[in-house]
């Protein structure tokens, strides 16, 4: 393709030749058309400006730079003779200050902003870095070769403004704030002829102020020779932030440098701004994902050391060193409930300091500040002992239930930002705390009513062994309506019923209750059986609830008449499985005869079987928790439950209701879906 114009200018491995190299590029690309091409200029002043710069930084030789412009396309290259490639000097990332320093990014830039680029290496020792951009417009005259010229042209203060402020929006875009600040810097100090020229900013993180971009050096005084001249501009920034523009040399002119040091600083606010926010933005969104999580591990448990132990682990560390949850408990004392260090060998000497109960215990400052909490619910305090941190009370539904303390950061204090984050992750905690605690009352209260409606003690009784077990499916606060009992009529009777209410809850568990009391009241008057299942269903039937009917497997146990040795049993099923009765010469059969459920028809079916136990026989009554386990599609079924029956034939009752009881848990490792309750009853030899 015909090459409209082609420039070289050779350069000495000076500070002041990229800013040379950058005017010959700049005057050569003024060929262009500058309202159609105007980002295309900009762009490749741009990366001709990084690969001067790196040539002067890292070759350390006299270097060329070429301009070449066809009908398609500006190639830029720029050689030189160092000692190695380019490439590997700009791979490695460079730190400065404490942030990112505005060179080692030259490739990074070419890479992502150039339509091509690439390196070449001559066996003479030459090493050239170019890059191509495509022209977006043809024109339509062509100019010609023009020699080499080192002449610089002279811009009016006009030019010299937009020159130095203006970026198209198109470029503007592709950078990154701080390569739009150090491509800012860069420009003012070659326009100034300035040794230096730096940017320090403080973005009221905890870290204080410190220089963001540097372009150039400061230049070494001899002994007795003047300073050079400084002039120092303010960022005009939004509070937190604070900064300034900062620069020097031996040459600086008063008014003119001024004029332009503060409209550039004026541009650099705005990009610095720009890069604050985008940080702001981004630890936002990081903070919203961390509490997403926090809830969500908050969440997971309602058992109430579970729900602080996590507490701990999701502020350390990125609240903190160290974390500490201390609860109230009923005597209104505070109490060490969770701890962890980022460092663990460190715990054992922060649960000394932090534990009340442990020696020394907490000191007076601390504990007095938690007190106040505690009392309170007063805002975040600071405290300085045993480090510095800050205390928060754990408040849920109005009520104080704990203290939060967390440690501070490694190497700087917490930010206002670090105690609104504490405090919500407080509430967060408090709330889960708070609600595990409400779930453990609930299950207390839950467990002790189902423990309730089951006898204390069977009776001992010479002759007769009486054996049971119950297995709740539940261990929260769901109260099944399995039950059993056992009641001593008289010396040689004995009352025995096992039954299953439907449903579970505070209702099944109100109608289990008036199920065996009723049915005790009415056989203690003495009613026979029959009758006093009847007037038991008429009870359950002014309810007027449907759902709430019971299965019954009444049975009144006496011994045999004198002469005879064993027990006799008088059943009676009302809707129950049929009982087991083991013989003790291991034949095992379901006896009885059912009947209609109590509470579900006015007019019930009824019909009493009686059976013999000699001595070494059992009576074994259970819910259908046992029959109905399942395992898959298959369940345990009366058959399994015979087998297992008479494998325990000859054993005393305990044996027996343990033997079907770990025949049922073996069947199937999935955990209980009903309640489980055995009865048995043994005729001694």
């Amino acid at each position: 393709m015909p090459v409209q114009l082609e420039r070289r200018i050779r350069l000495p491995p000076d500070a002041r030749s990229a800013g040379r190299a950058r005017r010959m590029v700049q005057a050569s690309l003024g060929e262009l058309d500058p309202e159609r091409e105007a980002d295309l200029a900009d762009t490749t002043i741009l990366l001709a400006s990084e690969l001067c710069e790196n040539a002067v930084l890292h070759a350390g030789t006299e270097f060329e730079v070429t301009v070449t412009i066809t009908d398609d396309e500006v190639v830029v290259a720029v050689a030189d003779r160092g000692a190695g490639p380019l490439e590997l000097h700009l791979s490695q990332p460079r730190q400065r200050y404490g942030r990112a320093a505005t060179h080692g990014r030259g490739l990074a830039l070419v890479q992502r902003l150039a339509t091509a680029w690439g390196t070449r290496h001559d066996n003479d020792g030459r090493h050239t870095v170019w890059f191509s951009m495509v022209r977006r417009v043809r024109p339509d005259r062509t100019v010609p070769l023009e020699p080499v010229s080192d002449n610089e042209r002279v811009f009016a203060a006009a030019e010299q403004a937009r020159w130095l402020l203006h970026v198209p929006p198109g470029l503007a875009g592709r950078l990154e704030p701080l390569e739009l600040v150090g491509e800012l810097v860069r420009r003012l100090r070659e326009l100034l002829g300035a040794d230096l020229v730096a940017v320090e900013v403080d973005e009221a993180d905890g870290a204080g102020s410190a220089e963001l971009v540097r372009d150039g050096a400061e230049r070494p005084t001899r002994t007795g020779a003047a300073l050079a001249a400084a002039l120092e501009v303010r960022l005009p920034m939004t509070a937190p932030l604070r900064g300034s523009l900062r620069v020097s040399g031996s040459e600086i002119e008063d008014e003119r440098t001024r004029d332009l040091v503060e409209l550039t600083a004026n541009r650099v606010a705005m990009a610095v701004e720009a890069r604050w926010l985008r940080g702001v933005d981004q630890r936002r969104r990081a903070w919203m994902t961390y509490l997403a999580e926090t809830s969500e591990l908050l969440g997971q448990s309602l058992d109430v050391e579970l729900a602080v132990a996590v507490v701990p682990q999701v502020v350390v560390p990125r609240l903190g060193r160290w974390c500490a949850v201390h609860l109230v408990d009923p005597t209104h004392q505070l109490r060490l409930a969770a701890l962890t260090h980022a460092d663990e060998d460190r715990l054992p000497e922060l649960r000394a300091v932090l534990d009340p109960d442990a020696t020394p215990g907490l000191p007076p400052e601390l504990a007095q500040r938690l007190a106040g909490l505690v009392r309170d619910g007063s805002a975040p305090v600071r405290f300085a002992v045993p480090t510095d941190g800050i205390a928060l009370a754990l408040r849920a539904r109005g009520t104080t239930i704990g203290t939060l303390i967390v440690g501070r950061p490694q190497d700087r204090p917490h930010t206002p930002e670090d105690i609104m984050m504490a405090g919500d992750v407080a509430r967060r905690a408090a709330l889960s705390i708070h609600n595990a605690q409400s779930t453990a009352a609930h299950v207390d209260v839950s467990q002790a009513l189902q423990h309730a409606l089951l006898p204390r003690a069977l009776p001992v009784v010479p002759g007769v062994e009486f054996a049971a077990e119950y297995l709740s499916a539940s261990s929260g606060s769901d109260v099944g309506g399995d039950f059993y009992d056992v009641l001593t009529v008289d010396p040689t009777h004995w009352h025995v019923a096992i039954g299953d209410v439907c449903g579970k809850g505070a209702r099944a568990a109100a109608r289990t209750g008036l199920v065996r009391d009723v049915l005790r009241v009415l056989v203690r008057d003495g009613r026979p059986l029959p009758r006093a299942v009847e007037m038991l269903n008429d009870v359950m039937m002014e309810a007027e609830d449907p759902l709430q009917f019971c299965t019954l497997a009444a049975a009144m146990v006496s011994r045999s008449r004198p002469g005879t040795a064993g027990l006799d049993v008088e059943l009676l099923l009302a809707g129950h499985v049929q009982p087991v009765l083991i013989r003790a010469d291991g034949t095992a059969s379901l006896v009885g005869t059912f009947g209609s459920a109590v509470g579900l028809v006015p007019q019930m079916r009824l019909e009493c079987t009686t059976h013999h136990l000699d001595p070494g026989d059992v009576f074994l009554a259970y819910t259908d928790g046992v029959t109905e386990r399942r395992r898959g599609r298959e369940q345990f079924g009366p058959d399994r439950l015979l087998e297992v029956a008479a494998e325990a034939a000859g054993r005393s009752a305990k044996q027996v209701v343990a033997a079907v009881r770990e025949a049922v848990e073996r069947f199937s490792a999935e955990a209980l879906d009903d309640d489980v309750a055995l009865l048995a009853i043994r005729a001694a030899r």
